[in-house]
């Protein structure tokens, strides 16, 4: 009776660790979310509701030369890595002084040496920018460029409040960030 009690434990144990080595591995590029308000700031206010979030992928620089060269000036980007970046608007807002409806859009942009496109798409759901179609644009607006003090290594997307119902969405990697005002 041990004999058989410890053959089905070995067995289970095999069929277990075979079925756990199914899983893909986990990404290079992590996933991660970018809000406005920060709902993970530990200063936010209870019942907070947010005005805006990001869903992206984070791209690591890896010893690499990253904008003008893996990311071409003057071509659009995915603004990240893997599936297309998504921008919710929770409610109407102003970006860079044009106005934009509350809803879902996928965030390209189109990196330049001292500015950047920004551009808001109406397809969603797909993997990269190659399928992107510049007729379902919904917004375009440009934003200067700037250099950082200190090298980023991850792709990373915050939002920084600027005053009464005003605030700035900052796009950074490498030593390079883009700033994109928007009033709600």
């Amino acid at each position: 009776m041990k004999k058989v009690i410890l053959l089905c434990f070995a067995l289970a144990l095999c069929i277990g660790t075979a079925q756990s080595q199914n899983f893909r591995k986990v990404d290079k590029s992590p996933l991660d979310f970018a809000y406005f308000p920060d709902h993970f700031a530990h200063d936010r206010k209870e019942g907070e509701k947010a005005i805006v979030r990001v869903t992206y992928s984070r791209p690591s620089k890896n010893d690499r030369e990253i904008f003008g060269k893996l990311v071409p000036y003057g071509k659009v980007w995915r603004t990240g890595a893997n599936e297309n970046t998504e921008i919710k608007f929770y409610q109407d807002v102003e970006l860079a002084g044009k106005k934009v409806k509350a809803g879902t859009y996928s965030l390209f942009t189109i990196p330049g040496e001292k500015e950047w496109t920004i551009i808001l798409n109406n397809e969603l759901d797909y993997w990269g920018a190659f399928k992107y179609n510049e007729k379902s644009d919904a917004l375009r607006v440009t934003v200067p460029s700037s250099t950082l003090n200190e090298t980023l290594e991850n792709f990373s997307i915050q939002f920084d409040a600027k005053g009464e119902k005003q605030a700035v969405m900052k796009l950074g990697w490498d030593k390079t960030v883009a700033e994109v005002p928007f009033k709600y």
